[in-house]
């Protein structure tokens, strides 16, 4: 089973890349959603120990938790150590039922994936990427967003000319929907004869 890691930048068209693997048939583990999963779950009780008062009506309040671990390093470390091994045990789950279901291939959104350091778990890296101009037209369309968030954002993640150096794919989501399924069947072609590193 080849395991592809899709990762870009915020605004990059990262969530819609992986909604292009999935109309092709191709699994999609989310890690965003997982999280989300875990902050609506088996996380609750853990983060309300670890940050008391961060929960309300037994779900993490995002925005209290933000408050309680942004700009401390080491409450974003006690986060990190709860939350990480938790989407780890989601992720294996979630590649051991595609294994078991004969899954040629699948795909791992993770949005940090080259920063975490996780390129080791996958046979492959997808990196989405647009040009500068459209990404921030995307992220300054969002509600809520300031030129301030959103180089804050920018400064937490490796650059795209980074990125797009150590893909070993890119789908360039700047031309439209269409011209990035294109790109996502054209891979999906090419791994078809890959071998697992593993």
């Amino acid at each position: 089973m080849i395991i592809l890691g899709l990762t870009g930048s915020i605004g990059m068209g990262k969530s819609t890349t992986a909604r292009l693997f999935a109309e092709e048939g191709v699994p999609v583990h989310d890690a965003d959603a997982a999280v989300h999963a875990l902050y609506e779950g088996e996380a609750v009780p853990l983060l309300e120990t670890a940050f008391p008062g961060t929960t309300v009506n037994g779900r993490v309040d995002r925005a209290l938790l933000a408050k309680a671990v942004v700009g401390n390093a080491d409450a974003m470390k006690r986060l990190e150590a709860i939350v990480h091994p938790l989407v780890e045990r989601d992720r294996d789950s979630f590649l051991a039922e595609a294994r078991a279901s004969g899954a040629n291939v699948v795909v791992l959104d993770i949005p940090l994936l080259l920063e975490i350091g996780l390129e080791d778990l996958v046979d492959a890296v997808v990196v989405v990427s647009a040009p500068h101009d459209v990404q921030r037209q995307r992220v300054m369309d969002r509600p809520g967003m300031t030129e301030e968030k959103f180089i804050a954002l920018l400064a937490k993640q490796m650059p795209d000319a980074e990125k797009r150096q150590r893909a070993d794919y890119i789908v360039d989501s700047g031309q439209g929907i269409e011209h990035a399924r294109q790109q996502v069947r054209e891979i999906l072609k090419k791994v078809a004869t890959m071998a697992p590193k593993s």
